[in-house]
C-alpha cells in the first residue's frame, strides 16, 4: 500500500514509518520539521517537506496515489495550547480538515488518527477510563483532538472512509523531543544527563498512564490491518505518578539530582489512566513493554545521544 504519514519525521511518527516499511509498504512522509528530525527518517521513505495546512499537500495525493493516511502531525504541547489556542486550532483542527478533505477528494481508503486519551476524558469519573467515558477536555489541545474525532466521524459517514482513532495516553521512549514542554520522561532524562536541575510542577503525585513508543507503533500496525473503523485507547491501564518516573530515571542514569518542585501548571488534570480492553479484543493489541524496561531503553538512547554530542 501507499501510506502517507504526516509528522513521519517526529517522535512517534518515525517509529510508525519504520514499522510500515518493515512490512514492505511504500511510505511517504509529510513533515514541516518544526520538531521532526532528518536523522529519524527511514532511508526507504519518500519525504516531502511541507506543513499540513499548505495547499501543496494535494500534490502529494496526486503523485503517490495514497491508499491510507496515518495522521500524526500536530501541535502537541498542551501548555502551549492554553497559551495560544488560536495557533493550536490552526494546526490541529484546520490542518486536520485539510487532510481529511483531500482524503475524500482522492478516494483514500483509510485514515488512522493519533488522538489522546487523558486530554479528551479530562478529570475522570472512573478508573481506568474506557472509550465510553464522558469526554470533557480541559485544554484547547484536548478540544482540538475531540473535534478531529467528530470530523472523522462525518467524513467516514459521508464518504465511506474507514477511520481508526487511536487515543494515546502518555507516550515515551527513544527519539522523544526533550526541548518542549511535553514529555516528562524525555525532559527529565535530558536535564539529568546535562547536569541541569529538572523541575516537577506541583507535588508530583499527579498520575499518568505511560505507554512505550514501540507498543504504540505496533498499535498502528494493528490499525492498518484492521479492515474497519473504530476508536481505541492505546495505553497500559497502570497509573504512575511523576515522582516515581523521576526516581526511576534517576536510578537508571545514576543521577545525583534530587527532585525539585515548583507551582503546578494550568490546564493539567490530576489523574489519568485508561483501559485497553477494546484494543485487546478487537485489534488484538496489548502493551508488551513494562515501564521499567521502557525507562531503561529510553535512558540508554538518550545516554548514547548525549555521548555522541559530547564527543563531536
Amino acid at each position: 500500500m501507499n501510506i502517507l504519514v504526516t509528522g513521519g519525521a517526529g517522535f512517534i511518527g518515525s517509529h510508525i514509518v519504520d514499522a510500515y516499511i518493515s512490512l514492505e509498504h511504500n511510505v511517504i512522509i509529510a513533515d514541516n520539521f518544526s520538531t521532526g528530525r532528518k536523522d529519524f527518517i527511514n532511508p526507504k521513505a519518500k519525504v516531502v517537506t511541507l506543513d499540513i495546512r499548505d495547499n501543496g499537500l494535494e500534490q502529494v495525493f496526486r503523485e503517490h496515489a495514497i491508499d491510507v493516511v496515518n495522521h500524526h502531525a500536530a501541535q502537541i504541547d498542551l501548555r502551549k495550547s492554553v497559551e495560544d489556542p488560536i495557533f493550536d486550532a490552526s494546526v490541529n483542527i484546520l490542518g486536520g480538515l485539510n487532510i481529511y478533505s483531500l482524503c475524500a477528494k482522492h478516494n483514500v481508503k483509510k485514515i488512522i488518527f493519533a488522538s489522546t486519551g487523558g486530554a479528551i476524558y479530562g478529570e475522570q469519573f472512573s478508573f481506568p477510563a474506557d472509550e465510553d467515558h464522558p469526554t470533557n477536555p480541559c485544554s484547547p489541545y484536548g478540544i482540538a483532538k475531540l473535534s478531529n474525532e467528530k470530523y472523522l466521524s462525518y467524513f467516514s459517514g459521508q464518504f465511506g472512509i474507514a477511520t481508526v482513532v487511536l487515543r494515546y495516553t502518555n507516550v515515551y521512549g527513544p527519539r522523544q523531543n526533550p526541548r518542549g514542554e511535553a514529555g516528562v520522561v524525555a525532559i527529565f532524562t535530558d536535564k539529568m544527563l546535562s547536569g541541569q536541575q529538572p523541575v516537577i510542577y506541583g507535588d508530583g503525585l499527579q498520575t499518568r498512564d505511560y505507554v512505550f513508543v514501540g507498543d504504540v507503533a505496533r498499535a498502528n500496525v494493528s490499525a492498518l490491518k484492521y479492515p474497519h473503523g473504530g476508536t481505541f485507547n492505546i495505553c497500559t491501564a497502570i497509573e504512575t505518578n511523576v515522582n516515581d518516573i523521576y526516581e526511576g530515571l534517576r536510578t537508571e542514569l545514576k543521577s545525583p539530582l534530587a527532585a525539585k518542585h515548583d507551582v503546578p501548571k494550568k490546564g493539567e488534570q490530576r489523574r489519568s489512566v485508561c483501559s485497553y480492553q477494546r484494543a485487546k479484543e478487537i485489534l488484538k493489541w496489548s502493551p508488551q513493554v513494562s515501564l521499567q524496561d521502557g525507562l531503561r531503553q529510553t535512558a540508554a538512547f538518550f545516554t548514547e545521544q548525549h555521548n555522541k554530542k559530547a564527543a563531536s
